[in-house]
């Protein structure tokens, strides 16, 4: 491994080291692009990632790192759930005692594995770890996961200091930098290799840098006299139950009929709908009929629009609709009695949760309690017991 320096960009201190995977030596393997190319072609991407996670942190013991700066780790997705070899156990439990790891994300593991990510971050914060969003920029999608997701640290592509900044970059750039404001995340510019490039990242919102201007990728140099990012860890509150019971405590309830409330949750999808690439949507049927070939030709349009729509519902399959990621709830599931729809933004937050009273007859006419929220903490809080329920169990965060 390699280690390259993330700094302050005010003073120019070291408060982090990014650890970088380099093959043998010499070989046609040495640059990561290859290495990691080879081992997807061979199908060994997550032996290759146990490896260079386990090597990251066994190289930062060695050089002494300690606690003081943080140890920025990427993580593939793909290992994900995939068995643990023991000498990754090991160098987690180093890690644990000895480090403080932040692991870092990638934006195409946001787009192409959601759900399951949103729970592997889950657990890496139980084990006290930090989480950092890497390469933000590339696929103006994965802004709109971000809150769920809620990490510690966000670096900016390089190509927002290394490039003119346009209309649509500008636009992520107001998307991280509220986010930052609410989560109290820093912001990492990447890629800085001049002075102008620090001014750039500066007026970006960065207050932390890394490239060639502050240190080329090699061995690691502690830095005894620095204290770390300076950030706070973010603080995800747990969400107990199912998003009916989450609210229910906090919010008025209400009580209307299926036909009255049909319209609060299209009025939803709509705002979903012209938020486009920028949205989640996250919604609960009850029973797969209740998804009906009108509803899902109707979420089938809106997945081709926003960053992730996301369904679920008794007897439902995972595909229920093209582009809809679908996921079955048991009978005896709580979430089984709920209709709920949730959409969120970077600058938007709505869910409209119900529940069923159980009457019988007409099904225009069955009544249920509801709640309407736009506090985005509690609109979050629902979104993310949703997304959860769409993730394959068995999930190991090593």
């Amino acid at each position: 491994m390699v280690y390259q320096p993330v700094v302050e960009l005010d003073t120019g201190e070291v408060v982090g080291w990014e650890a970088l995977a380099r093959g043998p030596q010499g070989s046609a393997l040495e640059f990561p692009d290859r290495l990691f190319a080879t081992a997807a072609r061979l199908g060994r991407t997550t032996d290759l990632d146990h490896v260079c996670r386990a090597a990251a942190v066994e190289g930062a013991v060695a050089a002494g790192l300690g606690r003081k700066q943080e140890l920025f780790i990427n993580v593939e997705p793909e290992s994900a759930g995939a068995e643990v070899p023991d000498f990754l156990v090991a160098a987690r439990e180093q890690a644990q005692m000895l480090l403080r790891p932040t692991y870092e994300v990638t934006e195409r593991a946001v787009t192409d594995k959601p759900a399951e990510l949103v729970a592997l971050v889950a657990l890496y914060r139980e084990r006290g770890w930090g989480v950092a969003f890497d390469d933000v920029g590339l696929d103006g999608r994965s802004i709109a996961l971000m809150p769920l997701l809620r990490p510690d640290v966000i670096k900016l592509d390089m190509h927002f200091v290394q490039e003119p900044l346009t209309r649509e970059r500008a636009h992520l750039v107001h998307a991280v930098m509220a986010e930052a404001e609410r989560s109290g995340a820093r912001v990492v510019a990447e890629g800085i290799e001049t002075q102008e490039q620090v001014e750039a990242a500066k007026a970006l919102g960065a207050g932390l840098g890394q490239g060639w201007y502050f240190g080329r990728p090699g061995p690691l140099e502690p830095h005894a006299d620095t204290l770390g990012t300076g950030r706070t860890r973010v603080v995800v509150e747990s969400v107990g139950g199912t998003p009916f019971q989450h609210l229910s405590h906090r919010r008025p309830v209400r009580r209307g009929t299926k036909r009255q409330l049909l319209q609060m949750s299209f009025a939803l999808e709509d705002v979903a709908l012209a938020l486009g690439g920028s949205a989640v949507l996250l919604s609960s049927f009850q029973e797969a009929r209740f998804f009906s070939r009108t509803i899902s030709e109707r979420y089938t349009a809106l997945a081709g629009d926003l960053a992730f729509v996301g369904v679920l519902a008794q007897g439902l399959g995972s595909t229920p609709a093209p582009g809809v990621h679908g996921a079955h709830l048991s009978p005896s599931d709580a979430l089984r009695s709920e209709w709920d729809v949730v959409v969120l933004g970077p600058h938007f937050a709505g869910a409209f949760v119900a529940n069923d009273l159980g009457d019988e007859g007409d099904d225009g006419l069955r009544r249920f309690d509801y709640i309407v929220t736009h506090n985005r903490d509690l609109v979050v809080g629902a979104a993310t017991g949703l997304m959860q329920k769409t993730v394959p169990v068995g999930i190991d965060a090593t």
